[in-house]
């Protein structure tokens, strides 16, 4: 997008002027907090399939305001690039290097000038990586081989990266034991010969239309999407696209001819290429996501060997967040079989409200699809997910969103016979029984590892005296379970990032503290013994004095709450000077109280500061709670928002409560804050309490009859109950707001529901019904900010308010 705008702010002066608008550059925080946010943003690691390499990927700290200012074209619900063929919210890295696991070995890859780098990807034998580059013409292919340290350009810049993945990995299956190889790719190519329309100039040929036809439906507010048949004709020019192999020296086979493909996947053995194609008639009230699609299988020169799935255009979606589309939906390739698609069909017609025994049926239908699908097991609640192991086990996944269960069945794929073998409340974190290990099996694709009838399952290990990370053997043909591994406690926090060799019980793990950064380590689980295997450095060491602790403290109801409380750094607890207490968090809905209060905070989990909290703070002397637990519970046939005002008032009383209990602050010195549902959160707590000096709200949505289809977690729409809608609005009560709120938001918010008007409207309201507000709007961000000088400013922005109403408050009254 071009920025029209000479002046890239627009608030209502609450810092000395008496004009409404001020013309004001851009500013950058206290020498305190730049120390902090002026850094060098640590690589990302990611360790190859044969576990015997690390990537390390670096990117900018930051993005600028000329990235944010490329030209964005915005259809059915996505941003583009449209010169590129690629997202314009694509992150880059701009620097790679690789190091041998046992840390010998330290290689810097010669990347192109200007380098961003994207869809990074080791080949199936770890022997290459593939990765693309993108320049203002377009998205090409590079390989880089391991062993030679040879960088090579696979393809001109000419790849569509909009709504396909720009290359799949060929896999050549291998006999078992012997690492699957491969020596080609799928990629997507823009298509030279679709003609570029003029949607400028472009006239239109009649009005335009949409039809209801009586059916009831429950679509959610969307952004960014079709208005005209010149949008439509945009569209279908930007994802049109060929698919082409291409080997490793360039040379080029075509595949399909130009359509608009969303995706395609290999079977396991080789032989067959599903691919999904986008089919029309577009729609102009709901996005990419809902449009018709068509699935084939074809061979690998083309042939067309099945079509496998059709799907409808999803305007009319049931009320309910277990409701689905009807029809087959969720299908892929089974990874332990050489090509047998799996999916899933509702039974009640995708309609949660609709009473039935069985919600989901999951079939199989293998290659050439000449026989029928093979029902595999009926589901009572909705299917969510699979984990193929074997003929003789399988993991299969169901949900029930109203009553937050989750069911684990153990299916055997050859018989159809299944049991449950977890049955819980989804968010209960206590009991979580981890996940399956998977690993590489004959084909080159994961499936669970499976020896004897016994798997193995790593698990957070997260419990009321802390995180205690797992391995847990379990016996399929008995039931019973074997805990061989568990983190021991300790100063560091330890997490398992991945199994080496079960048997030999090699693992990688994580190391981290409030400030030591997160290194990996490899370590044996019978012998103890562990040894580095990177050492990055932590670019915070300015935070290394600051008190960081897991305050655990109850609601009035008993509810049991924690926040992450941090102290300035030399700050003597002794004497208990007064500190301006800054409270940042984000509300989650709960079915029931005993889950509500599960934490998962931890003090020995690395302190990584952002501009999407308070912790900053810290460093200009005040206490910070961050990530303050905020639980608005249901329970029964009660939902969360039936009491959430009361319940939100409760959670922050709580929280300034237990800080000042301990000594250390001025409770009449306090902010709020929150980013987009946290900034509703703190419009409500400004409105219906007195506990805060001060709040702000970055990108929030404050009049909920805007989003009359549901929002957040509430299914119910504005007709089944209208004075909820109206008193979950901050809108509707901004005639009490009588507290100092900051409104920050992105002018190019690309969130369901919080328009930037959201936040126009409600500061309107504010100022007209006088009180103190200060609204900023950030040119060119979307729903998370990513320019320096817009995050900078931002920074400075808050520094500013909560200076003067909060810790200076006494002054200013």
């Amino acid at each position: 997008m071009k920025f029209k705008f000479l002046l890239p702010f627009l608030f209502l002066s609450s810092f000395g002027s008496l004009q409404a608008q001020e013309s004001l550059t851009f500013q950058k925080p206290p020498t305190e907090i730049m120390a902090l946010a002026d850094y060098q943003r640590p690589p990302t690691v990611r360790i190859s399939t044969d576990k015997k390499w690390v990537l390390f990927s670096y990117r900018p700290t930051y993005k600028n305001l000329a990235e944010l200012g490329v030209e964005e074209t915005r259809l059915a619900g996505l941003r583009i690039n449209a010169k590129a063929s690629i997202s314009s919210t694509e992150t880059y890295f701009d620097a790679l290097s690789l190091q041998s696991i046992d840390g010998k070995d330290l290689i810097k890859i010669n990347l192109p000038e200007n380098a961003l780098i994207s869809n990074i990807d080791f080949s199936p034998d770890s022997k290459k990586l593939a990765f693309t580059n993108t320049n203002e013409n377009g998205v090409a292919l590079f390989i880089y081989d391991i062993a030679s340290r040879e960088l090579k350009k696979i393809t001109d810049y000419n790849l569509n990266a909009i709504v396909h993945s720009p290359f799949t990995w060929y896999t050549q299956p291998s006999s078992r034991g012997t690492t699957p190889s491969s020596d080609k790719l799928l990629i997507s190519l823009v298509n030279p010969s679709t003609a570029q329309t003029d949607k400028k100039n472009s006239l239109a040929t009649g009005p335009i239309i949409s039809n209801a036809d009586g059916t009831v439906s429950q679509l959610r507010t969307y952004q960014d999407l079709l208005k005209t048949p010149a949008d439509e004709a945009e569209f279908q020019r930007l994802v049109t696209s060929n698919l082409v192999w291409v080997d490793l020296s360039g040379k080029t086979e075509p595949f399909k001819a130009a359509d608009m493909y969303m995706g395609s996947s290999i079977s396991p053995d080789g032989q067959y290429v599903m691919v999904t194609t986008l089919k029309k008639p577009f729609s102009y009230v709901v996005s990419l996501g809902s449009f018709p699609t068509e699935t084939n299988v074809y061979d690998l020169k083309g042939n067309l060997i099945k079509k496998v799935n059709e799907t409808a255009l999803m305007e009319i979606m049931p009320k309910g967040f277990s409701s689905t589309r009807p029809g087959k939906r969720s299908m892929s390739w089974r990874s332990d079989k050489a090509a047998t698609l799996s999916f899933v069909q509702a039974l009640d017609g995708g309609d949660a409200n609709k009473p039935a025994e069985f919600r989901d049926e999951l079939f199989n239908w293998e290659a050439p699809f000449q026989a029928e699908p093979k029902s595999m097991m009926k589901i009572a609640d909705r299917y969510a997910g699979v984990v193929w192991g074997n003929d003789d086990y399988a993991l299969v996944y169901s949900q029930w969103y109203d009553t937050r269960n989750s069911k684990t069945y153990l299916l055997n794929p050859k018989t159809g016979s299944n049991k449950v073998i977890y049955d819980r409340n989804s968010q209960d974190v206590y009991s979580d029984p981890g996940s399956p290990y998977r690993d590489k099996n004959e084909f080159g694709t994961y499936s669970m590892y499976i020896k004897n009838g016994k798997s193995y399952w790593i698990g957070s290990g997260f419990t009321k005296e802390g995180e205690f990370p797992f391995i847990e053997e379990y016996d399929f043909k008995t039931g019973k379970k074997k805990r061989i591994y568990t983190a021991k406690e300790s100063d560091m926090q330890e997490r398992i990032s991945s199994v080496v060799d079960i048997e030999k019980g090699d693992i990688l793990v994580s190391l981290q503290s409030a400030s030591q950064f997160p290194n990996y380590y490899a370590k044996n689980i019978k012998s103890g013994k562990q040894s580095a295997v990177t050492s990055i450095e932590n670019p915070f060491k300015s935070l290394d004095g600051v008190h960081k602790e897991v305050l655990n403290y109850k609601r009035k109801d008993g509810v049991e709450l924690s926040g992450t409380l941090y102290l300035p750094a030399g700050y003597d607890k002794n004497k208990k000077e007064k500190l301006p207490l800054l409270i940042w968090a984000y509300p989650r809905e709960y079915k029931d109280k005993s889950t509500a209060g599960q934490s998962t905070a931890n003090p020995k989990e690395f302190t990584f500061p952002s501009y999407g909290s308070f912790i900053y703070w810290v460093s200009r002397g005040y206490a910070v709670l961050d990530n303050a637990a905020f639980p608005i519970v249901g329970e029964g046939k009660q939902e969360p928002n039936d009491s959430f005002i009361p319940q939100l008032v409760a959670n922050a009383e709580a929280a300034i409560d237990a800080v000042d209990q301990l000594g250390y602050i001025d409770r009449n010195k306090v902010a709020v804050g929150g980013h987009s549902y946290g900034a509703f959160m703190t419009a409500h707590l400004l409105s219906n309490s007195n506990l805060f000096a001060a709040g702000i709200a970055r990108s929030g949505a404050y009049n909920r009859t805007l989003t009359p289809f549901g929002f957040q977690s509430e299914q119910r729409n504005f007709w089944d109950d209208p004075q909820l809608y109206m008193t979950m609005s901050p809108f509707m009560s901004a005639h009490k707001m009588k507290t100092p709120i900051l409104l920050i938001h992105g002018a190019a918010d690309n969130n369901p529901g919080t328009f930037t008007l959201q936040t126009e409207r409600y500061f309107q309201a504010l100022k007209n019904l006088g009180a103190t507000a200060r609204m900023v709007i950030l040119p060119g961000e979307s729903h998370g900010y990513a320019a320096k000088e817009n995050i900078f400013h931002v920074l400075w922005e808050q520094d500013q308010f909560l200076e003067k109403y909060v810790k200076n408050r006494a002054a200013t009254k």
